[in-house]
């Protein structure tokens, strides 16, 4: 019986992140490194020496200035369906990380994850929403308007730091990490330096005292009350306890999702942390006839081409009223322009 994966370096890495220890310190050098190139590039645009494009409708980018996942993707799901609740007709972009190619692809419920994306395929039948993904977002952002015509705001899954679109509305997502210690890449997990101008920023967790987190709006972010397999075979989170599960997650914190299971009630007699965005081509499953199958959402779409009866849970993400109620009223007002300036 399979046993729980040794932390990789990453983990590691994010784990020594949260503090400033002699690791971080040994490696603070490097990241003035990175700081350097992240002012010139943002100068550039500003410039004008490197070319940004507005697709001509409101952009709303969910993104986030800390390596690894934070809550993004629910985000999108949860802000998308909020727009369509008001009568709007939102499309979403996405680089669509980890697909084989990097051309211009509409996600339709039955696109291949492969090819999609994970995450923009998990969007999509989550919402119903059009989603393109391409390696330049506006790219994916006129084919989009080009085919759905009546599409009045985009909402771009991650790039925060992809200059090159325009946007409207930032949004910056943190979970329980918050900013962690405060360096750049690799010294720390910033991507660019904190604090920084955005438009909203949403904790994806409940801060206390003990982590306060960034300022900002907070939404809760639970597992759903059920799971799923391929052929949509439903069963109560409640119906997995009791029984011998192997859990697996392909995601940027997978303990995350394990302690989310356990808090559920449900027991785990092993667990896999795989890479983030993993494609379970080369995975093998236990020869423990025994163990049934359990995952996130967003490695179920591939988890499903070989193990059908593996039993997906959905994340929900519900932020407070009050963060729906400034984005509306950022929105509203670039709705009532023909379109919005560029924040970045």
């Amino acid at each position: 019986m399979p046993g729980s994966r040794p932390p990789s370096l990453r983990q590691r890495l994010q784990q020594a992140w949260l503090s400033r220890g002699p690791v971080t310190w040994l490696l603070w050098p490097v990241s003035w490194f990175l700081r350097g190139l992240v002012a010139a590039r943002r100068a550039g645009y500003r410039w004008g020496l490197l070319r940004s494009e507005h697709p001509g409708v409101p952009v709303i980018v969910i993104g986030n200035v800390v390596a690894g996942g934070a809550g993004k993707t629910p985000t999108v799901i949860a802000l998308v369906q909020h727009l369509r609740a008001r009568g709007l007709h939102p499309g979403v972009v996405s680089r669509g990380y980890g697909r084989s190619g990097e051309d211009c692809v509409e996600v339709l419920a039955d696109t291949d994850a492969r090819l999609a994306g994970d995450e923009p395929l998990l969007v999509r039948r989550a919402t119903g929403a059009p989603v393109f993904v391409a390696a330049r977002r506006i790219q994916a952002a006129r084919a989009l308007r080009d085919r759905y015509p009546d599409t009045d705001v985009i909402v771009c899954d991650d790039g925060l730091q992809h200059l090159a679109l325009q946007r409207d509305i930032e949004i910056c997502v943190f979970d329980e990490r918050g900013a962690g210690n405060g360096f750049l890449l690799p010294a720390g997990p910033l991507r660019e330096p904190w604090p920084r101008e955005v438009d909203i920023v949403l904790n994806t967790f409940s801060p206390d005292k003990s982590r306060p987190g960034v300022a900002g709006f907070t939404a809760r972010r639970v597992l759903a009350d059920y799971a799923v397999r391929a052929d949509g075979r439903r069963m109560a989170l409640d119906g997995l306890r009791g029984r011998r599960l192997l859990a697996l997650a392909g995601i940027a914190r997978p303990q995350a999702f394990f302690e989310m299971l356990r808090t559920r009630g449900l027991t785990l007699d092993a667990t896999e942390a795989l890479p983030d965005h993993y494609s379970f081509d080369s995975w093998k499953r236990p020869t423990d006839a025994g163990m049934e199958l359990v995952c996130t959402e967003k490695d179920a779409f591939k988890l499903w081409v070989a193990h059908p009866d593996a039993w997906a849970v959905p994340l929900v993400l519900t932020p407070e009223p009050g963060f729906f109620k400034a984005l509306d009223e950022r929105l509203d007002a670039k709705l009532s322009s023909r379109h919005g300036h560029q924040t970045s």
